[in-house]
């Protein structure tokens, strides 16, 4: 193994643990808040008793950005929410709700009163941008209630794009046909919240798979550029020129909030295809 290479797989390795560091600082943060705002909440209710539950429900101190405390009797009925699942207050949500949402709401009835606060994770309506994301909540049962907050997982970690570059790379020199269309019709797991695989022909620089915009299928990569006209493609073709593994740092648009991030993104050669998955940071 050359030196440039060694070294290439150093950086790499550094910068992932770096992006790991960061995500799991931010989402270290969300997950304090969170646990802090549902023992606030528990503790009121203790205090107060189903009168707690109008607090609940309002814009005021059990509301903390996109964090909310929400209240489920253990027959599924919704009876509090500062969020957008107040239009539910009343409503018996748990015949309506996903599968993963289903299983969480019948593990938290199995839990015991005195087993303090639990924790799962599901997809709900972030009400900040309307879209369906990953969400952790913490719960705890007190008596005949389940009270809950959580917090949404927009961002996949560094670790998990690479885990999802290695898949595609994988599968694709297992089956190129297959991985490719699998790609373009979102099937087989390449397309995961704010992750996605894209693919580019090397021989003839072309994207011929991408995993949020069919638009770009057979456009020139060598041509695209930021959001603010600083060339993207170019330089990874000239960086993936050299080596057969590299990594890139721009500016694109998140497919979950809509927003132009950073973006880092790993990159493989397969053949004579270059693999690419990013990940996004704020």
């Amino acid at each position: 193994m050359g030196f440039l290479h060694r070294f290439t797989l150093l950086c790499g390795m550094f910068l992932l643990c770096l992006g790991q560091a960061q995500a799991a600082g931010t989402e270290k943060d969300d997950s304090k808040a969170a646990i802090a705002l549902l023992e606030k909440a528990l503790a009121y209710y203790h205090q107060n008793g189903d009168k707690a539950l109008a607090a609940f429900s309002r814009q005021g101190e059990f509301v903390d950005k996109d964090r909310y405390v929400f209240v489920l009797d253990t027959k599924g009925v919704m009876l509090a929410s500062g969020g957008p699942s107040s239009a539910l207050i009343g409503r018996d949500v748990s015949q309506v709700l996903g599968p993963d949402l289903q299983k969480a709401f019948k593990d938290a009835l199995k839990v015991p009163e005195g087993n303090g606060i639990q924790q799962a994770e599901y997809r709900w309506q972030n009400w900040n941008d309307g879209k369906v994301e990953r969400k952790h909540v913490y719960y705890q049962r007190v008596g005949q209630r389940i009270l809950a907050v959580g917090y949404y997982l927009p961002r996949a970690s560094a670790e998990q794009a690479m885990a999802l570059l290695n898949k595609a790379a994988t599968d694709l020199a297992k089956d190129e046909k297959g991985t490719l269309t699998a790609i373009n019709s979102l099937k087989g797991g390449y397309l995961q919240d704010d992750l996605y695989v894209f693919v580019v022909d090397l021989d003839t620089q072309r994207y011929v798979a991408h995993g949020t915009n069919l638009r770009l299928i057979n456009t020139d990569f060598s041509k695209i550029v930021d959001p603010e006209g600083k060339p993207v493609g170019e330089p990874i073709l000239a960086l993936m020129g050299q080596q057969d593994y590299g990594e890139y740092e721009y500016r694109w648009k998140n497919p979950v909030t809509g927003k132009v991030e950073n973006k880092h993104a790993y990159l493989k050669k397969v053949g004579h295809f270059l693999v690419a998955v990013g990940y996004y940071s704020p």
